[in-house]
């Protein structure tokens, strides 16, 4: 695919601390100046095997890296106010931190575990409510995935294919979205590229500590996204239970201890949530049965393969591979929704795999190269089949998770090829590899013929010269050999990069969002749009059980509203609205009197006052409104308590795949029993003044 040199010798540890044999070394005064001077040498230089660029290379790739993807950061806002709106809880509450509650009321939590919000809470605790502080974290953990991919790539391959497969993973367009935006899925890459490193340092050296390790990172990604952090699971062992240098019976044992790891480190969380009394902890959102165990197997677990999420805004398939999530199949991953924002790389990846285990196929059973096209293949090849075949809820950021597996292939397999190049095994894989790219990169970018129309010409044009170059490579002189592998480089990396640029230039607000400019024949927003005749959808905005003030959260008719976020791509729908003025001042009056100052149905309206206010704010029913919490019977005893000021009429987006019909009880209830008013052009209910004597608030 790409030309690079590697150093075998790179593999090497840094040579020890030497001892000096003056003397007077051992009486003269510390030299503190020297010592920290010789310290940050060591630091910018690195290993003394590695090549003098190396270690100053991949300080520029993480400083660019961090660089981009602060740029025009804060533009997205509150980014997903689903989320935010729970980290602003945590930040305020203990209780509400612990559980990933979205409310500092603590009615429910997010449908996530609550790990990804944990490292939000708390920098929001330190920098305050702010889109920096919400967004930071998430570039912190993109740029330590990158360094660590890096790194770990670079101990077997060299330092070149390390750095080629960090700048890979850096560009590629999904992971500059979610690296910048405050859904889940930057702790669990970053969780799981950890979890990936420690599994090959286990391999190489047969220790139990490094697996167990392993498995306490692939614990937290389980706390960050569920059951999505298993899919790495049983590659990572056959890999270790295959190559690790131990005897077979040391590599059985050590593999149950690291399950028990993933155990422990995800277990311990579980268990408080189940064992503590419902009643004194939140509800678990998105669960019919106030369990995180039914939510874990059920609507995020096999509800996502077999598309029966009960309570959720639709999916699964309708029996012909196409359902409201996109078609299912094969080939997903390079369909017009996906293709742009994982896909550039991924053919190549797979064929370098399959040379890669070609090359290491008759290698001893311990050889670490071969483990690690093990490791990172496995990543590639489940996590893939498991995201095309799924009927249920689906949305492309889901792909960043392939993200790290194909930049690990790409850069090991170029790697690998260009030590062979002077060979038809090795100069064939890389021209082979070279050319995939350069016309797959020229159709992604062909569909979009107006952004940027003269990209794919030249994306095209220097695939064919560098396929060429390899072809010719034992033939030319020895100073076009870099002009070559800078060529395909310049092919595998122009096309990602330009729409990571178009990523970073375009906010991204909302529940589903996209990288890159607008694609002809791509869904943006809710895949397969909203289910036709389902409860609510439809409904006037404003009237309760409806779309909350537009089909995105937006008022009705805002810009944007309902569609993609302009030429820079889809920008994002099922967002909250930013309350006005005036409903935010009715909210905050004799605020520390109600527990919650009001009440709506579904979490992203109840996001944008709590946002707005930061005051809780109850997320009646949850995510979809489809959650029983509360039942009616719940809720008319909290008003009569006087613990709700208002609720805000128009939220919600039905029960189309099943759930409970609570929160359409609650809304038609407050809607006859409650004095309703206008205010900010919003419409309220008063919880405290009941529409007759004859109807009070504990009817």
């Amino acid at each position: 695919m790409t030309a690079m040199t590697v150093d075998r010798s790179a593999f090497a540890q840094p040579a020890a601390g030497t001892t000096s044999t003056d003397p007077a070394a051992s009486t003269a005064a510390p030299d503190t100046a020297g010592a920290s001077s010789s310290r940050l040498t060591r630091l910018w230089r690195g290993p003394e095997a590695d090549p003098r660029w190396a270690r100053p290379a991949l300080f520029v790739l993480l400083l660019g890296t961090a660089a981009a993807y602060l740029v025009n950061l804060t533009s997205s806002g509150y980014a997903n106010s689903f989320y935010s709106a729970a980290v602003q809880a945590g930040s305020v509450d203990w209780t509400a931190f612990f559980y990933g509650s979205s409310d500092a009321g603590n009615s429910i939590t997010v449908d996530k575990p609550p790990a990804a919000l944990w490292l939000m809470a708390l920098s929001v605790r330190v920098l305050g409510l702010n889109s920096l502080a919400i967004l930071l974290p998430e570039v912190l953990m993109g740029v330590a995935a990158v360094g660590v991919l890096a790194s770990t790539v670079k101990r077997h391959f060299g330092a070149a294919a390390g750095l080629y497969a960090g700048a890979v993973l850096a560009l590629t367009p999904v992971a500059v979205l979610m690296f910048r935006f405050n859904n889940p899925d930057a702790l669990l890459v970053l969780a799981m590229v950890l979890a990936a490193w420690a599994t090959l340092r286990s391999i190489e050296q047969g220790s139990v500590r490094w697996f167990a390790l392993a498995g306490v990172f692939i614990g937290l990604a389980f706390l960050t996204k569920t059951l999505q952090a298993f899919l790495v699971v049983p590659g990572f062992a056959l890999a270790y239970l295959v190559a690790a240098n131990a005897p077979l019976r040391q590599r059985i044992w050590h593999s149950v201890l690291g399950g028990l790891a993933i155990v422990a480190s995800a277990g311990w969380w579980v268990a408080i949530v189940e064992l503590v009394p419902e009643s004194a902890r939140p509800y678990i959102g998105g669960s019919q049965t106030n369990s995180f165990l039914e939510l874990t197997f059920g609507y995020n677990g096999l509800g996502r393969i077999n598309g029966e999420e009960t309570g959720s805004v639709g999916g699964g398939g309708d029996g012909t591979g196409t359902g409201r999530w996109g078609a299912t199949g094969l080939l997903r991953l390079v369909n017009a929704d996906n293709g742009g924002q994982i896909s550039w790389l991924l053919p190549a990846a797979l064929l370098l795999l399959v040379a890669g285990l070609i090359y290491r196929a008759r290698m001893p059973r311990t050889d670490a190269r071969r483990a690690a096209y093990f490791v990172w293949g496995s990543w590639l090849v489940v996590t893939g089949l498991v995201f095309s075949l799924m009927a249920g809820i689906y949305h492309a950021y889901y792909t960043v998770a392939l993200a790290p597996a194909i930049a690990a292939l790409v850069g090991m397999g170029s790697a690998e090829a260009w030590e062979r190049r002077d060979r038809i095994s090795g100069a064939a894989v890389l021209a082979a590899a070279t050319v995939i790219t350069a016309v797959w990169s020229f159709l992604l970018l062909s569909q979009t013929p107006s952004w940027a129309p003269a990209l794919r010409i030249v994306v095209l044009a220097l695939g064919i010269v560098a396929t060429a170059g390899f072809l010719l490579l034992t033939r030319v002189h020895a100073r076009a050999v870099p002009v070559v592998a800078a060529l395909a480089i310049a092919t595998s990396l122009l096309g990602p990069a330009a729409y990571s640029a178009a990523t970073i230039a375009t906010p991204h607000t909302g529940s589903i969002v996209s990288a890159g400019p607008s694609v002809a024949g791509a869904r943006a927003g809710m895949p397969g749009g909203a289910p036709t005749g389902a409860p609510g959808v439809g409904a006037p905005a404003g009237a309760p059980g409806g779309i909350p003030n537009g089909v995105d959260g937006r008022p009705a008719g805002a810009a944007g509203a309902g569609g993609p976020g302009g030429p820079g791509g889809a920008g994002g729908l099922l967002n909250a609205a930013t309350p006005s003025t005036a409903v935010v001042q009715a909210l905050s009056a004799d605020a520390e009197r109600y527990t919650w100052v009001a009440a709506a149905v579904g979490s992203q309206s109840a996001a944008g006052l709590q946002l707005g206010t930061g005051l809780p704010v109850m997320a009646v029913g949850g995510f979809n409104g489809s959650d029983p919490s509360p039942t009616l019977a719940q809720f008319q005893a909290l008003v009569a308590e006087g613990r709700i000021h208002y609720f805000a009429g128009g939220g919600g987006v039905g029960q189309p795949n099943g759930g409970s019909r609570s929160s359409a009880e609650i809304a038609a209830w407050v809607s006859a029993s409650f004095t309703k008013v206008t205010i900010g052009g919003q419409t309220l209910y008063d919880l405290t003044r009941p529409v007759s004597a004859s109807t009070s608030a504990g009817a």
